[in-house]
């Protein structure tokens, strides 16, 4: 199998998809000629042709309603916001229009919205943000965010395929960081579906994207002081996979829930609020929920280190609950 990066493999799956199916095209902003910000659609205007990748003006607004409209019409849209910060100037046509779709007159949607979230690349307010939990609170949605090369591929692969709109959140900080081997061909990775990344008995971390490879080396950090601990990847934010989320609650007793957007209204009390509903007899702590501070993300380099968690943190936080 190759080895290729996160960003590489969100490439390949559409570069795949469009060479299978002639429905999928790409629309955003430079993501012809220029090939993208980061390069991802990179010689993809030389090889679909300009019907395919399209060009747009500046407006996000008018990036998602041509997807829609191409979607109800029978076409595969993918649409690029060159950040996902971005995604804000389109939040009426996503929430009102893509999303009431089905339910409102039975006619799916199908387009992905594709965007670099996340911080710890100096990116300041603006280009940094993690939108999730916006997007968390609407029906008809789906939300995906991969933290491995190998999901990226897949989460992509079944995003294009699926028959509603999904938002794609790409980690930029993961994008030339993170390798691994990937298989050539077709990889499916089913939305909505967690994977148990690290198994363990005396505690377990919820988290996804960038955030799991922080859980990741903190889990391997508390292994030498004795302590097991459990890192469950969600992959999928929307719908998440609750039964996943309930059984490792339930095998270790103890959950840190841990996510890169902000603590208030975020991802994180959502998921506690359901282990408390659900499991609670089965928990010998509070579930703790471990995200950075209301505010926006700084763009001072050593601000925005003090604003993220990270190994340490996530450490300390670790053995906290432990000693509970």
């Amino acid at each position: 199998m190759p080895v290729v990066t996160y960003l590489e493999a969100i490439r390949l799956a559409m570069l795949e998809e469009m060479q299978k199916d002639e429905r999928v095209f790409v629309i955003g902003e430079d993501v012809g000629t220029y090939g993208g910000a980061f390069r991802v659609t990179a010689g993809f205007l030389d090889a679909f042709g300009p019907k395919r990748v399209i060009d747009t003006p500046i407006s996000e607004s008018a990036i998602l309603g041509a997807s829609i409209g191409a979607a109800l019409m029978g076409m595969r849209p993918i649409a690029e916001m060159q950040f996902i910060d971005f995604i804000a100037c389109g939040f009426d046509m996503l929430v009102n229009y893509a999303a009431k779709s089905r339910y409102r007159w039975g006619a799916g949607v199908p387009m992905v919205v594709r965007g670099p979230c996340g911080g710890g690349v100096h990116g300041g307010p603006f280009h940094s943000q993690n939108p999730e939990a916006y997007f968390m609170n609407v029906p008809g949605l789906k939300i995906v965010a991969p933290g491995t090369a190998l999901d990226a591929k897949g989460l992509m692969t079944a995003a294009i395929r699926d028959p509603d709109p999904v938002i794609f959140l790409e980690h930029k900080f993961l994008y030339r960081r993170i390798k691994e081997d990937v298989p050539e061909g077709e990889v499916v990775t089913p939305i909505g579906k967690a994977r148990v990344a690290r198994e363990g008995k005396d505690l377990s971390i919820v988290t996804y994207a960038a955030m799991l490879h922080v859980a990741l080396d903190a889990a391997e950090a508390a292994a030498k002081d004795g302590i097991s601990v459990e890192v469950l990847d969600l992959r999928t934010l929307l719908p998440y996979d609750e039964e996943a989320v309930l059984a490792t609650a339930a095998r270790t007793g103890k959950v840190i829930v841990l996510h890169e957007a902000t603590r208030t209204g975020g991802p994180g009390g959502e998921i506690a609020a359901t282990i408390a509903e659900r499991v609670f007899e089965h928990l010998d702590a509070p579930v703790v929920r471990l995200a950075p501070p209301d505010t926006p993300v700084p763009y001072a380099p050593t601000l925005e280190e003090a604003f993220l968690p990270n190994a340490a943190s996530v450490g300390k936080a670790i053995r906290a609950l432990y000693d509970y």
